[in-house]
């Protein structure tokens, strides 16, 4: 099948972007992208889309998580490190040994904590980011890939593989000393999930067919099953909205989080399956493509920007 390619010109983003209210507190946003065969992570001006720099970092730079927009936490999955990216001086921190294979990354609100999903160890480990230590850990039954932490910073969702036949949940009130609470079977084999901004529901996408599953985060009940485009799904949200992308399929879907109704489907190149939202704006970067997607609330495409050969990941911090 042949695949749409984008032509961008060269477009700004909006003024709002620069005034976004974390900017004004002081510092300019910018965005993390990995750069994963190139041992880097890329500084992207989101104002422009210039690439401004480059961070050298270990090898295989996977994932990268924003951790209260001053540090990003960098999973070098075949290396079993994990990077601390500080934001201000887009200097790598710390490098954290003895990972199996850290995949992704939650953080804490209150952003002394973050938790990575271990999948080669079974594991969430906890990750003191001021002291840049691992300081515990916790078996949570099965290849803990990805994982999403609910508005009061209390408890984790983690899919347990990529095309995971269980879903836990894990206690992290006291970061210390993580606990699994339960595990659970979806209705499909699972992929990526998503704790909603107020945090009522919980999305959980698939990896094995074209749908998404909806629960109510204190109960745990299966509140509706929707449809979806190829597998695998990630999701994130902003505002009323869910953003859901199919890599496979090359779309970023924007669906209502209450009744799930797609709102505009916008083409993104293949291979963008991660999706990110931060400061108003959502981003996705291209495994396959190298590319690095910005778009609106609307899901209306602003900047695409050649990154590297592949790029897994993205996320946004403040830079003095």
């Amino acid at each position: 099948m042949n695949r749409r390619e984008f032509v961008v010109g060269a477009v700004s983003l909006p003024l709002t972007l620069r005034f976004a209210p974390a900017a004004l507190a002081g510092g300019t946003p910018v965005a993390l992208v990995t750069a994963d065969t190139q041992s880097r992570v890329a500084v992207v001006e989101l104002s422009t889309g210039k690439i401004l720099r480059s961070i050298r970092t270990l090898a295989g730079p996977r994932s990268v998580e924003s951790i209260s927009g001053k540090v990003g936490l960098v999973c070098h999955t075949a290396h079993g490190a994990v990077s601390l990216i500080d934001g201000p001086t887009l200097r790598v921190a710390h490098v954290l040994q003895g990972f199996n294979e850290p995949r992704y990354a939650a953080a804490s609100p209150l952003g002394r904590h973050a938790f990575v999903t271990d999948s080669g160890a079974h594991e969430v480990v906890t990750v003191d980011v001021v002291r840049g230590r691992a300081i515990a850990r916790v078996a949570v039954g099965g290849p803990a890939r990805h994982v999403s932490i609910d508005p009061s910073g209390r408890i984790l969702w983690v899919s347990l593989g990529s095309k995971a036949e269980l879903v836990a949940v894990v206690d992290i009130s006291q970061p210390a000393a993580p606990k699994l609470l339960r595990r659970f079977k979806p209705p499909f084999l699972a992929h990526d999930v998503g704790v909603t901004p107020v945090g009522r529901h919980v999305w959980v996408s698939s990896g094995d067919r074209g749908a998404l599953a909806v629960y109510d985060r204190r109960t745990g009940e299966l509140l509706r099953r929707l449809p979806a485009d190829a597998p695998p799904q990630h999701v994130t949200f902003l505002g009323r909205d869910a953003y859901v992308t199919s890599g496979e399929e090359g779309t970023l879907r924007v669906q209502s989080q209450q009744d799930g109704r797609v709102l505009r489907t916008t083409k993104v190149p293949v291979g963008s399956y991660n999706v990110q939202e931060a400061f108003g704006w959502i981003v996705t970067p291209s495994l396959d493509r190298g590319t690095f997607c910005v778009f609106d609330r609307q899901g209306r495409l602003h900047h695409r920007v050649q990154v590297a050969p592949s790029s897994h990941d993205a996320c946004f911090v403040m830079t003095a």
